[in-house]
């Protein structure tokens, strides 16, 4: 389970695709905030601080703390999409998320052990079926991976 990351935003007041273009020029990526009692929002962020937010992997598990013109919200990214070129984010949407609430998510599930199972030795193989699982967590507590013991499989167990 992560901590909440402090994520700075500047408030964007025209919306479309000009102020967006504009604003990437600057280094800047727009997103969007939206969800709870409040109206939808939109806000730039700094470019090259969510890059390194969305490299490090669990971005979008990861609770943020948006700091809007020293206004605090507590939100989690919904989906960032990615220029298909160079992989950089050109858009990332938030929802907000009041205390208390919950959140569906995919986390994904990481396999222990896989060199001392009986079974991989034999020359058995480790069929992964899915590499996220869906989960209805609160917020607070949003695990960052599931982990999975294989030490103890033999082959055709599960």
């Amino acid at each position: 389970m992560a901590k909440i990351q402090e994520l700075k935003a500047e408030q964007r007041t025209c919306k479309g695709k000009g102020p967006a273009f504009q604003a990437r020029q600057k280094g800047l990526i727009p997103g969007v905030i939206y969800g709870g009692a409040n109206d939808a929002e939109t806000v730039s962020v700094e470019g090259r601080t969510l890059e390194r937010h969305v490299e490090a992997g669990h971005f979008l598990t990861t609770l943020f703390m948006l700091d809007v013109a020293g206004k605090k919200t507590r939100v989690i990214p919904r989906e960032v999409q990615l220029d298909p070129v160079s992989d950089r984010p050109v858009h990332v949407d938030f929802m907000r998320l009041a205390e208390g609430a919950t959140v569906r998510l995919e986390i994904p599930v990481h396999f222990n052990g896989q060199e001392t199972s009986p079974g991989l030795k034999k020359g058995g193989v480790l069929n992964i079926v899915r590499h996220s699982i869906g989960l209805l967590c609160p917020a607070e507590s949003i695990p960052n991976t599931i982990e999975v013991d294989v030490s103890k499989l033999d082959i055709n167990e599960s």
